[in-house]
Formats: C-alpha cells, sequence, structure tokens
C-alpha cells in the first residue's frame, strides 16, 4: 500500500498503517501496519454471505475498509475497496425436497405444465442453473426449460403420449437441476406427477336383474335388496345417485323406499296380506356428465292367509345395512349372526329355518334351544377365490307359507399371497457389442390381494452384477453396459419380487442372460511368422511343419480355414490340422529358401482373416559328387620339358560341387600311376595343383588316376579324372601319342566307375551309390542301443556289490576287530570304531 500512495517508508518517525478493528468474525483481511500490505484472515470469505443481495452478475461484491496513515504529519484516510469475485461453491437447491405436478388424464401430446418450484442456486452467471432434466421419463414425459426476460430458468413437463388414470394414477421421478460450473454442481428432487381423473367413464350395475321374493305380511321396514353400481373415475367424477326411472308408479314409489347413495330397497309401507301383487321397478344409476345405467328389480308378493313366522336376526360379525364384512383370516367356524324365529301361529304347529345360497357356510339350531339358529363359516374364506357370498335365510310353516332374510357377506382382504412370477426361470439371449442400457426382458408376477398389497415391486437379487438395472415399478430388465461374450458367456443372479403389503410377502425367479457370439474377432496365428528348416529331397506330400492358429469366436464364427496366397503350386495346406506340405521333393540346389503367405479365413459373416510369413529353408544333403571340370577329357595331355625343375607347377586339377558346406569341400588325391618313375609328381590335397617332385630322365607318357572326393556325410562322394603328362621336347608325332593315350585308358583299371568325365553328365540315384545304407544304420542304432543297455546293466551290478561289500566291511570292524586285542587295545579299538 505505501507504494501504491508514494509514500517514503524510510522517513523517520515511520510511516504506519492503522485498521479499524471490528469483530473477529468480520476481519476477514489483516493489515502490516509497517509495509500496508493486506492479507486475508482465517475467516473464509463467503460472496453469498456477504453480499446477499447481488444477486446479478454485473454487480459486484464489493468489501470496503478504511486505512489510517500515521503519526499525525503524515495521516491520511485511504478507502480500501476490494472486489469479491464468484465461484462455483453453491449447488443448485429446490424449495421442497418433493414437487407435485398435476396432469389431467385427458391431456392432449405436447402440452406443457410448468414446474413452478424450480432450483436456485446462490451463485452467479454461469455458476447458477443452466438446465433440468428427468432421471426417469416413462417414455410420456419429456422436460423443457424456458428463460423469462429476468433471466430466470423455468421447467417445463411435456406430455408426449397419451394417458390413462386408471391405468396409472402417478409417476414418480427425480428431477436434477444442473448448473455451469466445472465440474457442474446438481440438486435433486423429488417430482411426483398425478394424473387427475376426468369423468371418462360412467357408472355401470353389477347386476341388471334382481329378483325378490315379499310376502304380504312382510313387515315395514324389511330389507330387499341393495343395487351396486360402480365408476371406475375418482373423486366427484365417480359419485353415484340412484333414483327411480319415471316410469315407476307413485305407489310403487311409496311403498319401496330406494336410498339414493347406498341403492338399497326396504319396504316402506303396509302390503295387503290377503292379495299378491308383482311390481317391477327400474333404478337408475346416475352419474356426472352420463347417460344412467338402468337395472330391473322384480318384486314378488306371495299372498299369505294367516300370521306367518317373523325372523329376527342378531350380527356377530361387523354388519351395516345387512352387509356382513368378515376377514379372509377368520378360521373356520366363526359366528356371523344369530336367527330367532317367532311362531305367531295361535296353534303353535313347529316351523322349519333352512339356509339358500352357495358358499363355506352352515345354519344350525343352536345348542338344542328352540327357535334359535347359527349362521357359521365351515372353511376359511378366500377373497382371491370370492369377494362376496349372497345367502338367503328361509323360514317354513307346513302350511307352506315362507319367509326370507337376505344376507350379503364381504370378503375383505388381507396380505396372505405372495407375488407370483410368471415364470421361475428366465432365459435371455442377447448379442455381444450390444448398445449400452439395451432392453432384454421385461418380468412378470402378479399378486392375487387387492389394493397395495397386490402392487408389484422389483428387485435384483445381491449377486446381480452391478451392469445390470431393474425397473421398479414396470419389471423391465436392463444393461447399461455393452456385453462381450469372450469375457464372459453367462450371467445367472436372482431377482426379486415383493408387494406392498404389511408384512411384506416376496418370490424369487432366476435370470439367465447367454451371451450370443459375432464375428468381431480375427483369428490369429500363434506366431507371427513361421520358419521350418527341411532337408531337400525332402518326400512329396510329407509334413513339413504344422501353423497353429486360434480364434476366439464361437461355432463358425470361430472356425477358420488356411489357404496359400502365393507357392501354391509347390506348397499344399491341410485344411484341418494346418500341416504345410510340398507336392514334390525339393532340391536345394534349385532353389534353397521358399517364402510362403499363409492367410487365415474364419467362417463368419463378413469373414476376418489375418495373413502370416512362412520361411521354408532347404537343409543341404550331400546328394553331389564333385564334377571335375578340368582336364576335360580322360584323353588330354600336355607337354613337359625334360628339363623342368623339381618344385615347377605343371598343371591343375579343377573340380565343384553343387553342394554347400562340407559337403562341398573338394580333396584331391593321386590313387594310380603309370609309366615313368615312381613318384615324379605329386597333387596338392586342397587346390588340386600337379608339381614336379624329381627330375625327369624318362621320357615318355606319364598317367596320373586323380580321386576328386567331397567330405559330405555319412559317406563323401568322388570322381576320377586321367591326367596324362607328355614328357618330351617336342610333339612330333600326335598320332603316335593319341594311339599312347587310347592304350593307357584301356590298360589303367580304376577303382569306381566314372561317373563324370570332363564335363557334367547324369548322376546317378543315392539307392545305386549305398544300397545297404538304410541296413547299414538299423544296425548301427541296434548295436549302439545293446551297447547302452549293458554299460547300464553293469554299472548297477557293481553298485549293489560295492554296497553289499560295505555293509560286510562294518560288520567286521565291528564283530572282528575286538577279538584281535587285549585289555586297554580293546576299548582304545572300540572307542575308535564307535567314533568313527
Amino acid at each position: 500500500m505505501g507504494s501504491d500512495l508514494h509514500l517514503d517508508l524510510s522517513l523517520d518517525p515511520h510511516v504506519l498503517f492503522n485498521l479499524p478493528q471490528k469483530k473477529p468474525s468480520d476481519q476477514y483481511v489483516t493489515l502490516n501496519s509497517t509495509t500496508g500490505q493486506l492479507f486475508t484472515s482465517g475467516n473464509e470469505i463467503d460472496r453469498e454471505t456477504l453480499c446477499p443481495d447481488s444477486s446479478e452478475y454485473n454487480q459486484g461484491c464489493v468489501l470496503s475498509l478504511d486505512v489510517f496513515v500515521l503519526p499525525q504529519q503524515y495521516f491520511q484516510l485511504v478507502k480500501v475497496k476490494i472486489l469479491v469475485e464468484d465461484v462455483n461453491d453453491n449447488r443448485p437447491r429446490f424449495p421442497t425436497g418433493e414437487i407435485r405436478v398435476s396432469v389431467p388424464e385427458n391431456t392432449q401430446v405436447n402440452a406443457r405444465f410448468a414446474v413452478e418450484q424450480s432450483a436456485t442456486d446462490p451463485d452467479l452467471g454461469f455458476h447458477g442453473v443452466q438446465t433440468y432434466w428427468l432421471v426417469n421419463d416413462f417414455g410420456v414425459f419429456t422436460l423443457d426449460v424456458e428463460e423469462n426476460e429476468g433471466g430466470e430458468l423455468t421447467p417445463f413437463l411435456i406430455v408426449t403420449d397419451e394417458l390413462d388414470r386408471e391405468r396409472q394414477e402417478e409417476y414418480i421421478t427425480d428431477i436434477i437441476a444442473e448448473d455451469g460450473g466445472l465440474p457442474p454442481l446438481l440438486g435433486t428432487a423429488t417430482l411426483r406427477i398425478i394424473i387427475t381423473d376426468v369423468n371418462d367413464n360412467c357408472p355401470q350395475f353389477t347386476e341388471s336383474q334382481v329378483n325378490v321374493t315379499l310376502y304380504g305380511n312382510t313387515t315395514k321396514g324389511k330389507h330387499l335388496s341393495r343395487l351396486h353400481a360402480f365408476d371406475p373415475d375418482q373423486g366427484a367424477n365417480a359419485v353415484i345417485s340412484y333414483a327411480y326411472s319415471d316410469r315407476v308408479p307413485r305407489e310403487a314409489r311409496a311403498l319401496f323406499h330406494l336410498d339414493r347413495i347406498t341403492g338399497v330397497i326396504k319396504l316402506a309401507g303396509q302390503i295387503n296380506t290377503a292379495t299378491g301383487k308383482f311390481y317391477k321397478l327400474t333404478v337408475l344409476a346416475n352419474g356426472p356428465g352420463c347417460v344412467p345405467a338402468v337395472a330391473t328389480v322384480t318384486v314378488h308378493v306371495i299372498r299369505v292367509a294367516s300370521g306367518p313366522p317373523v325372523i329376527m336376526p342378531r350380527y356377530i360379525a361387523a354388519e351395516k345395512d345387512g352387509v356382513v364384512t368378515m376377514k379372509e383370516s377368520e378360521p373356520p367356524f366363526s359366528p356371523i349372526a344369530f336367527f330367532t324365529v317367532s311362531n305367531t301361529d295361535q296353534r303353535g304347529q313347529g316351523t322349519e329355518c333352512l339356509l339358500e345360497g352357495s358358499g363355506p357356510f352352515r345354519l344350525t339350531p343352536y345348542k338344542r334351544l328352540k327357535n334359535e339358529y347359527l349362521l357359521e363359516t365351515t372353511e376359511p374364506l378366500d377373497h382371491e377365490q370370492r369377494q362376496d357370498y349372497e345367502l338367503t335365510v328361509v323360514l317354513r310353516n307346513p302350511r307352506g307359507l315362507a319367509i326370507k332374510t337376505f344376507v350379503k357377506i364381504l370378503v375383505l382382504d388381507e396380505n396372505d399371497n405372495a407375488p407370483v412370477f410368471k415364470q421361475s426361470l428366465y432365459e435371455v439371449s442377447v448379442e455381444e457389442n450390444n448398445p449400452p442400457n439395451s432392453f432384454l426382458t421385461q418380468l412378470q408376477a402378479t399378486d392375487q390381494d387387492s389394493e397395495a398389497r397386490g402392487e408389484v415391486i422389483y428387485t435384483l437379487g445381491s449377486d446381480a452384477p452391478s451392469i445390470f438395472l431393474l425397473e421398479r415399478l414396470t419389471g423391465v430388465l436392463t444393461v447399461s453396459t455393452s456385453l462381450d461374450r469372450e469375457e464372459k458367456q453367462t450371467y445367472r443372479f436372482m431377482v426379486r419380487a415383493v408387494d406392498r403389503g404389511t408384512p411384506r410377502r416376496e418370490s424369487i425367479a432366476t435370470v439367465v442372460i447367454t451371451v450370443l457370439d459375432r464375428n468381431d474377432n480375427s483369428p490369429r496365428f500363434i506366431n507371427k511368422d513361421f520358419t521350418f528348416f527341411v532337408p531337400e529331397n525332402f518326400p512329396g506330400f510329407g509334413e513339413i511343419g504344422v501353423l497353429s492358429v486360434t480364434d476366439a469366436d464361437a461355432g463358425e464364427n470361430g472356425w477358420v480355414a488356411l489357404s496359400i496366397v502365393n507357392g501354391s503350386d509347390i506348397f499344399v495346406i491341410d485344411a484341418g490340422r494346418g500341416a504345410l506340405r510340398a507336392r514334390t521333393p525339393l532340391d536345394r540346389e534349385q532353389q534353397g529358401t521358399y517364402y510362403l503367405w499363409i492367410e487365415a479365413v474364419d467362417g463368419g459373416e463378413p469373414s476376418l482373416s489375418c495373413l502370416t510369413v512362412v520361411t521354408v529353408l532347404l537343409l543341404d544333403v550331400n546328394d553331389n559328387p564333385p564334377v571335375v571340370l578340368f582336364p576335360q577329357s580322360n584323353q588330354s595331355y600336355m607337354l613337359v620339358l625334360p628339363s623342368t625343375l623339381p618344385g615347377t607347377s605343371i598343371t591343375e586339377v579343377y573340380a565343384v560341387d553343387k553342394d554347400t558346406g562340407m559337403n562341398a569341400v573338394i580333396a584331391y588325391s593321386i590313387i594310380k600311376r603309370k609309366g615313368g618313375e615312381p613318384g615324379s609328381f605329386d597333387i596338392d590335397p586342397d587346390t588340386g595343383n600337379i608339381t614336379l617332385k624329381r627330375e625327369l630322365s624318362d621320357r615318355g607318357l606319364y598317367s596320373l588316376l586323380v580321386k576328386v572326393s567331397d567330405h559330405g556325410q555319412p559317406e563323401p562322394l568322388h570322381s576320377t579324372v586321367l591326367v596324362n603328362l607328355f614328357v618330351n621336347e617336342t610333339v612330333s608325332n600326335e598320332s603316335y601319342i593319341q594311339s599312347l593315350l587310347t592304350g593307357e585308358e584301356a590298360e589303367i583299371q580304376m577303382e569306381e566307375k566314372q561317373w563324370y568325365v570332363g564335363k557334367l553328365t547324369e548322376r546317378p540315384g543315392r539307392e545305386d551309390l549305398f544300397p545297404c545304407q538304410p541296413l547299414l544304420i538299423a544296425l548301427s542304432v541296434t548295436c549302439l542301443g545293446l551297447f547302452c543297455i549293458a554299460v547300464t546293466l553293469t554299472a548297477y551290478i557293481c553298485c549293489k556289490k560295492l554296497k553289499k561289500w560295505r555293509k560286510c566291511q562294518m560288520k567286521r570292524l565291528e564283530v572282528e576287530m575286538p577279538l584281535k586285542v587285549n585289555g586297554d587295545d580293546a576299548d582304545r579299538k572300540r572307542t575308535e570304531i564307535s567314533n568313527i
């Protein structure tokens, strides 16, 4: 601050800075009194608390300070304003945890409903609320956001499909408010969408025809019948009122009273006991804005001669307007009502009391009491099998007169049934690489109980992987991610169906999801490339090597076929094993290396493939004898002067071998001589150079039979050539020399058949050279095996004898040694032996 005010801090006395003291909770900055530097204090600066009224982004939040410059001679009052910038430290908040929106069931598609209880965010600008969205739209809603002139966002609920309150009364989901921070912060509230009822249903009678039998002496107020109509609508739309039709005579209306709310018909007047009559009552069920439903009640009045018996019911179970309610959990033989019969016949003749109607009920005299009858159950009641029963208690006297009392029994539902899955095992097949949130199946469970006791909620078992999602109300099972058959082929887990009764009941089903294969993996060779070493002259269609290839897919997608891209005229591949074979024997001297491209193609649709390189290297076999290139003929000769000095190089035998390595290394030797002095000439075994070893004293023709041999295994091959040297000063008679050469060739007996003379001719087969080679090899292997067996047996026997000998020596030391010494010497020997 001192530099900002251009103050000289080196003055004497020193310049001091002072900040008025505030409450510790209001002290957001501290001041260095000597340098004037401002620092934040330990109190956190919260823009929303400090400036609660600065709701607009362009309205800055300013922290104002007064700083005093002291002492008096330097006094100044400095106004300091600190601008507090906003950060995204508040998440959107809804004013209430649950927002209710009412939507009429006849709302048109694309209708909009404002969600007035929108979220607020104390942060400013982009840090405030930016958008809203629903967690679950149920396929019938979506959410849109509108901005008013003040910049406030209001979410609007839009209906995207037709609604029906009778099918589903409400939808519950979460509404999310999201601000524009990085990362964004979210606010959540429960959105309860209530489908309000409209009058789209009209009343309907459960029974449109009702027959009632009435005796002429029936007392006033007798309950005759109860009509029941229902309307699926709700509230005021479901209010039903009962009324007689205008066609019902006024006399009948006065005689039979109709309760306009309950639909109960009672006898309101006195019936003439001497006459019988027939009444037809038309009853209307009226609903708001609906055409009335019509039911007909036929009343038969039976004529009686004298006073009939009278039945007096006394209900034990809950009763209202002649309707008895009983729980389905009531045990058998539960009492319902007592019926007391009073016989007004002066002669006192007996009466008969019977029960008419179906159901697990009986009417019996009570403990031999006269004219007392007990109505009770005989079996447990089941609301799911039948919800109500209509019984008639009939009282007859001997003259055939009868009177009836009607009893209606309603069975109240209890949570005595667990939900039942439509099937206990759900087997679902889905192809791998499915898109996320894919539909798998819809679970279906039913509960025979009514109301909330019959509502089913679906949940996943504890063994279900987290990638599977189950909608609680609809039972729709989805998978949140893409599946890979090569990673896992089968998923098996439990699902539960739970009702909302008390206590809750549940059932379990098993879901097995099988991931079907798709051709999403190409074949793969085990090696990047293959190299096979094969001896030449390998037999045709012999196995060179096996190409191993794998495919992670299954079925036809994992079936792999191999083919040769190049070189198929020389090689062939076994499609089953992947064995590579040669169509014909291979000759290294023609071609030593082959490069093949092998393609692997799977059986998928479309098919996938991969390539690999196969190198076939032919190993050399000693199948070519040396070929003599010089001299070119056995009848060629060379003139050598008699004066030639010893050590002089005369000529050279030159030969080549098509094989390689040691099979092509050539050695030269003289195997037979003819003419002249023995030992006159010598040949270098490595170069084939022929030199003069001694002075030539004889003239004439010198013939040398030279053997040219390679170093091949197992048997070296060789050729021979005749080297003719004519020792003389001149060649005076050519024909004479030729005659000598012809004679010499005939006289010299060669050790082997001559294969090459001067030029390369067709070579013999290996079978001609070594006809017994296989037999010799077999004998050699057999002898070697016998020798190894003999050596092994000898070593084993020697070891056994050595061990036995050592044991004998130890026993001999322990037994004999004490016998050869006396006294102290014996004790000393025993001590030495024990130490050993």
